[in-house]
């Protein structure tokens, strides 16, 4: 025990750096401007656990703690599928948890974008196989992006984000010139 402590005291943390002082700032505020134009208001966030291990959970709740702090960009997490705009999906989905993603997704107002996040939710991940595991979320609800990663770090979710809201702008661009 003794010997622990001591090592305790002479190590640095294991944390990781934080990240570059405007590049999380300019990103999550790009991705705040993005939604503004696509929806009118900010982004609503509904994250959703389809049976993960909690490793993409922690870091999605990453994005509320201070160094990257999404509510000062007005993207925030809702209670509620009614009032959300899109669903962060994680983990593969369980048999018993098929129903209630489905139900979740015709909960969820249009326009709705689902987002798979890391590799359990693209394809199973280790849980593939299993004989609780129905499969990636695309087995269950449609899904409009895959954020690869085991887990996926902070920065990758905003990226993600920031891509998805920039394809649908362009989508429907393309729909009112064309």
């Amino acid at each position: 025990m003794r010997k622990l402590l001591f090592q305790s005291l002479i190590q640095s943390p294991l944390t990781e750096p934080p990240p570059p002082d405007g590049a999380v700032a300019e990103l999550a505020a790009a991705l705040a401007g993005s939604a503004r134009r696509r929806l009118g208001r900010s982004l609503a966030i509904r994250m959703i656990d389809a049976g993960s291990c909690n490793g993409c959970e922690l870091e999605i709740n990453a994005l509320g703690n201070a160094f990257y702090d999404l509510e000062r960009f007005g993207l925030h997490f809702v209670p509620s599928p009614r009032h959300a705009d899109v669903l962060l999906i994680t983990g593969p989905v369980t048999c018993n948890m098929r129903e209630a993603l489905q139900r979740t997704y015709h909960a969820t107002p249009d326009p709705k974008w689902v987002v798979a996040v890391g590799e359990c939710a693209r394809n199973g991940g280790c849980f593939a196989g299993s004989y609780a595991v129905v499969g990636g979320v695309a087995e269950v609800v449609p899904v409009d992006l895959y954020i690869p990663g085991c887990p996926p770090s902070p920065t990758a979710l905003l990226t993600g984000l920031l891509a998805l809201m920039q394809a649908q702008q362009m989508a429907t661009n393309r729909v009112v010139l064309g």
